[in-house]
């Protein structure tokens, strides 16, 4: 039997190895930023708020020392402003105005992998692709370049030394250990030193039931968070349903939610040639599973969804970062790709049978009918699961399967919306259901006073077009017949700081530009080959 853990600790320790790999390049002291001030007026936004609430403008947001002190509506749209409600910042603060600009609370990314070395993205390069697109907020899920890296960097981010968002920390479980967990005892142990050692919760893969339930007990009991990508290794023993029960607060993308919903048989149909480490076989099959799964509105389908309800459990559903699964071509010539991937990343995401989601080998018109009946049902439960009270977060993935940094998590947003989400659902998903799921809803989530100055500002209306919050904003025809590139985020505030989000990308570029320079120089499709002049 310990033989047999440790060959699905080696396995899980893969997967883990797969998702972030060994420690990148720190993050450089700031230099970018305005602030933060003892007081910031921001002056003439319509607020699009997570509350609930509809859009209101124009409004006055006051902040000092980082809380949000006062929101007040100085006037009504098309009529003067109410010079007397409006308020002075003083000689040491700063008046920020944006009058007829849009105003969301800082975005939360539930599932912000912090670069890799294998795909060459140093930290800078990934927190200024997260502060373009308006993200404050990212859960670090594994935190694969190590706890100690991760919590240096939170702890910067914190004191606001780096310019990042505000990092969570969830290590995988088991490691740091050289042995596998084989009892219930040592989970507990392990459990007892992450929290010990400042993080913030647990990313699990899978465990055997008797040590992933002791270890989701004595986590529940220190208080922490968890989430679990629940991995076919494991999945046949304990699904959604059953590490929700025994305490998991989050599920990430969908892996045990079919399984849980299976009700004419036990286990995934696999063929009998099926293999877990090809990856094209491992996410074929994936694609194949929601069909297999109890039909929506069956009594097994509302068992598993009122169950989850019951228990206040979360959805991460990671929409983006299989996207690519439903349209390739599409995905591979995302706008965004020749001026901010670096070509370390593009070389990760092109076929391979060793880098983790480059399941390429041989994609086609079958695989991707098959996963677009996948992400019908499958969003088909999320948007259910909302509509009847449960939480659902934003969260991306990026930085493997053709998603970028940043860029992801905008398309999360319209795959949210393309699941059934009205507008303000998706900014409520993207902002106070992060903030909920992450036990921070009394510091960010919503621009409400007493919280934390954490903002996106924009020049379009994110709620009429999503496409306006990509860096690369969005294509519009103009009043004299030319087409235009309009959006983009002009300011992220975050904690009173005024980041330029123009600025945020240019650097980006920078980096882009560099490592061509140095190296290829051409991010060459698969199969391309250089045409000399």
């Amino acid at each position: 039997m310990r033989q047999f853990y440790l060959c699905i600790w080696v396995l899980l320790l893969l997967i883990v190895a797969n998702f972030s790999y060994a420690q990148i390049t720190k993050a450089p002291d700031r230099k970018e930023g305005d602030g933060p001030y003892p007081k910031l007026v921001i002056r003439g936004v319509t607020l699009i708020n997570s509350t609930g609430a509809p859009p209101i403008g124009p409004i006055d947001i006051v902040v000092e020392n980082n809380i949000i002190k006062q929101i007040i509506s100085v006037g009504y749209p098309g009529t003067a402003i109410n010079d007397k409600k409006r308020q002075q910042a003083g000689e040491d603060g700063k008046v920020l105005d944006c009058t007829g600009m849009y105003l969301l609370p800082g975005f939360v990314d539930m599932h912000g992998h912090i670069g890799g070395q294998t795909q060459g993205t140093p930290a800078e390069y990934v927190f200024k692709l997260w502060l373009a697109h308006g993200i404050t907020t990212i859960r670090d899920p594994a935190s694969g370049n190590g706890v100690k890296w991760t919590m240096e960097h939170k702890a910067k981010s914190l004191k606001n030394e780096i310019a990042a968002p505000r990092i969570l920390c969830y290590p995988a479980f088991g490691s740091g250990w050289d042995k596998p967990i084989s009892t219930p005892d040592e989970a507990r142990i392990w459990v007892r030193e992450n929290a010990k050692n400042g993080a913030d919760g647990i990313k699990f893969f899978g465990a055997a039931p008797e040590i992933f339930k002791a270890a989701l007990d004595e986590n529940k009991k220190l208080g922490l968070k968890s989430a679990c990508h629940h991995a076919q290794l494991e999945v046949g023993r304990m699904n959604v349903l059953a590490t929700a029960q025994a305490g998991l607060t989050t599920m990430e993308h969908w892996y045990g939610l079919p399984e849980a919903l299976f009700d004419g048989q036990t286990l995934q149909d696999y063929p009998a040639d099926y293999n877990y480490n090809n990856e094209q076989n491992r996410f074929e099959e994936a694609g194949k599973l929601w069909k297999q799964a109890a039909k929506p509105g069956s009594e097994r389908w509302n068992f598993v969804m009122n169950e989850l309800l019951k228990l206040d459990f979360t959805l991460d559903p990671t929409f983006n970062i299989y996207d690519a699964n439903r349209d390739f071509m599409r995905a591979r010539q995302a706008d965004w790709h020749k001026i901010y991937t670096l070509p370390s990343l593009w070389k990760f995401y092109a076929p391979s049978r060793i880098s983790h989601g480059s399941y390429w080998f041989d994609w086609g018109t079958e695989q991707e009918i098959a996963w677009k009946e996948n992400y019908r049902l499958w969003m088909q439960f999320v948007n259910e699961y909302k509509n009847k009270g449960g939480r659902v977060t934003a969260g991306s993935d990026s930085g493997f399967i053709y998603q970028l940094y940043g860029f992801g998590y905008i398309r999360e947003l319209e795959l949210l919306r393309e699941a059934g989400f009205l507008p303000l659902e998706v900014i409520r998903a993207a902002t106070l259901k992060g903030a909920e799921a992450l036990g921070m809803a009394d510091k960010i989530g919503s621009v409400e006073v007493g919280k934390f100055a954490d903002f996106v500002i924009l020049n379009q209306n994110p709620l009429a077009n999503f496409k306006v919050l990509y860096g690369t904003g969005t294509i519009k025809l103009n009043e004299n017949n030319e087409a235009e590139r309009i959006g983009g985020v002009v300011y992220t505030v975050k904690d009173g700081i005024i980041y330029d989000a123009k600025k945020m990308l240019a650097d980006v570029k920078a980096i882009v530009d560099k490592a061509k320079a140095e190296g290829d120089g051409e991010l060459l499709q698969p199969g391309e080959k250089k045409i000399k002049p």
